[in-house]
């Protein structure tokens, strides 16, 4: 497998394209540091000068500082001062520039890496962010290489996810792609597909799910279907399918996912999460799911690792089991649900960003108060589904992405109460 990475194909546009430069790079550096060992510094010293004027074109400044390190040794050893003096003077500039852009580079992963994957990481960085961002702003603002702009841009997009401002997501990710197509930033360097899928993500979150998907459904063709950064798009690809009542395109778009040679490969929290939007459809869809892959019930009675964090998708899964034993009529785990419920919001969901899960979850007691009447659960409901409906989209800090608008979910517990309530009348009627 080693042998053959030298042999990859970057050439297909659909990857990252700045990476075929790099490997460019990176073997140019090889046969100059070769052809220098064995004293041959005439062609040494040309394919340096090249490898330099590569790595400067495309901003990779590492590699600048590499390649005038090797100059600098090739024209000592060549006795030539003239050449030396002026290396010297290029390879001390770059070397700030990467001084800078390795500060940027430690402050950008710090964040990152406290992010990690839990609701109460992400609020622990709401305090923290504005000064990480303040000082990427004087790095770039000092270096103003293409590396400063990528960290800091990341950033800010970071905070904004962490507030819920989405549309200033929309706002930046549109600014900053006509800023490429204008030539303002490295038009090799920047992934205009890490922009399309933050785009994309944006409209789910702020609840503009047709454009999304109609969005989505251009971007998809800038993705290699055999690389990993498709299935994080096609996450959200789906999900906007699912915000936007296409539960038939989700389910294609599901089984794509499963079909992937990376779907192994993802950590196994990912591999929860298309469980968890698996089940989501089959109970939106029993009877036109072709979905076996766990058992519906047995899922649906057990909490996965979600619950060790004590909001995002655990809060998904504690709803759809609700919902299991409305649908199953099981008044007794039915009961014991809402008692959870009642539990769970009064220790984890009293902060202002999980308004809209609050209201859901007074929703779902309605249901049980009016004894399972639609008519009257609908007419209780009404105030708490406005104020749902007005509140606004929690950001990053405070939870995970609704699998379903918990508007649609109302709408599907409704139907629930509507089905049962024909089939106790039925019931009734034969019991006479």
């Amino acid at each position: 497998m080693l042998n053959h990475l030298f042999f990859l194909d970057e050439s297909d546009p659909r990857h990252v394209v700045s990476r075929r430069y790099e490997q460019q790079c990176l073997s140019l550096y090889y046969q100059v540091s070769t052809l220098f060992g064995e004293g041959e510094y005439f062609n040494a010293e040309r394919l340096a000068r090249k490898a330099l004027r590569l790595a400067e074109t495309m901003e990779f400044t590492h590699y600048s500082v590499m390649c005038g390190q090797l100059l600098r040794s090739i024209y000592a050893d060549m006795q030539q001062p003239g050449k030396f003096r002026n290396n010297n003077k290029k390879l001390a500039e770059n070397q700030r520039l990467w001084g800078l852009e390795e500060e940027a580079a430690k402050l950008f992963w710090e964040v990152k890496a406290m992010m990690a994957y839990t609701v109460r990481a992400r609020q622990g960085m709401l305090g923290k962010i504005e000064a990480y961002l303040k000082q990427l702003e004087t790095l770039h603002k000092d270096a103003r290489t293409f590396t400063t702009f990528f960290y800091l841009y990341r950033t800010q997009l970071t905070r904004e996810e962490l507030v819920g401002n989405y549309q200033e997501i929309i706002r930046l990710t549109t600014e900053t792609a006509k800023k490429w197509e204008q030539g303002k930033i490295n038009r090799t360097r920047f992934d205009k597909r890490y922009n399309n899928y933050m785009s994309v993500y944006a409209h789910l979150r702020s609840r503009q799910a047709e454009q999304g998907l109609k969005l989505a459904e251009e971007y998809a063709k800038d993705f290699h279907y055999a690389s990993n950064n498709w299935l994080y798009f096609l996450e959200i690809y789906m999900l906007l399918a699912l915000h936007a009542g296409q539960y038939g395109q989700a389910q294609e778009l599901l089984q794509t996912a499963r079909k992937s040679v990376y779907f192994n490969k993802q950590r196994y929290a990912a591999q929860e999460r298309w469980d968890l939007y698996e089940v989501y459809l089959q109970f939106i869809r029993p009877e036109s799911s072709p979905l076996r892959i766990r058992s519906f019930n047995t899922f649906i009675q057990t909490v996965p690792t979600h619950s060790r964090d004590k909001q995002g998708y655990n809060v998904a899964v504690l709803i759809l089991q609700f919902l299991h034993y409305l649908r199953q009529r099981d008044l007794d785990g039915l009961l014991l649900r809402l008692e959870s419920l009642r539990k769970y919001q009064q220790r984890h969901l009293r902060d202002v960003g999980t308004l809209r899960s609050q209201l859901f979850f007074r929703l779902l007691a309605i249901t049980v108060k009016s004894d399972f009447d639609p008519t009257l659960s609908q007419q209780q409901a009404a105030p708490l589904l406005k104020r749902m409906q007005a509140a606004p989209p929690p950001g990053e800090a405070y939870s995970e992405i609704e699998i379903v608008p918990y508007e649609n979910l109302w709408g599907l517990t409704i139907d629930i109460l509507k089905v049962t309530a024909v089939q106790v009348a039925e019931e009734d009627r034969q019991l006479v």
